[in-house]
């Protein structure tokens, strides 16, 4: 996992974005990691991307009642680049977990591969499909995915299967 290549390839916008984004996070108490395109680009896609995603903890969130806000200092827009933030809840309990030790690359921590290709295999877009290709021709570990998919997600694993097959024919 590197993000210095996706650094080199981004705008320098969206990677001080980045980088911005996770020190106001860090100093609010907010455990976070990178996600989306700069994720995808960590684990060996690198592509482009105009918005940063972040996996973030419950504490990133206020409640009041029914609605649900951000926190305040949660930055949404860092210099004209759109931050959006994924939570746990939405996603599954077994997240948080991930933001407890996650892996690190450039100074910023980054949802580990297994955890990527799920969240991508859960969104069910076809530009996330297409980034699971592309992580495993790149070399994501394609046992752990399932593994992980297999305790967190069996309903995804046909999916996955398919994306694999997908990956090593072309």
């Amino acid at each position: 996992m590197n993000l210095q290549d996706v650094f080199r390839f981004v705008s320098p916008q969206v990677r001080e974005a980045a980088v911005k984004t996770a020190a106001q996070l860090q100093q609010l108490g907010v455990r976070y990691a990178l996600a989306g395109g700069l994720a995808v680009g960590a684990h060996g896609y690198v592509r482009a991307t105009t918005d940063v995603d972040f996996l973030v903890g419950e504490e990133a969130f206020e409640h009041h009642g029914a609605i649900v806000t951000f926190k305040a200092g949660v930055p949404i827009e860092v210099e004209g680049i759109r931050i959006d933030y994924l939570s746990p809840i939405s996603l599954g309990p077994q997240l948080e977990e991930t933001l407890d030790h996650p892996p690190i690359s450039e100074g910023l921590a980054v949802v580990p591969v297994d955890v990527l290709i799920y969240m991508k295999l859960a969104a069910k877009r076809r530009k996330d499909l297409l980034d699971v290709v592309e992580m495993i021709k790149a070399g994501a570990d394609v046992s752990a995915a399932r593994a992980y998919l297999k305790q967190y997600a069996a309903d995804l694993l046909s999916l996955f299967e398919e994306l694999v097959n997908e990956a090593s024919a072309g």
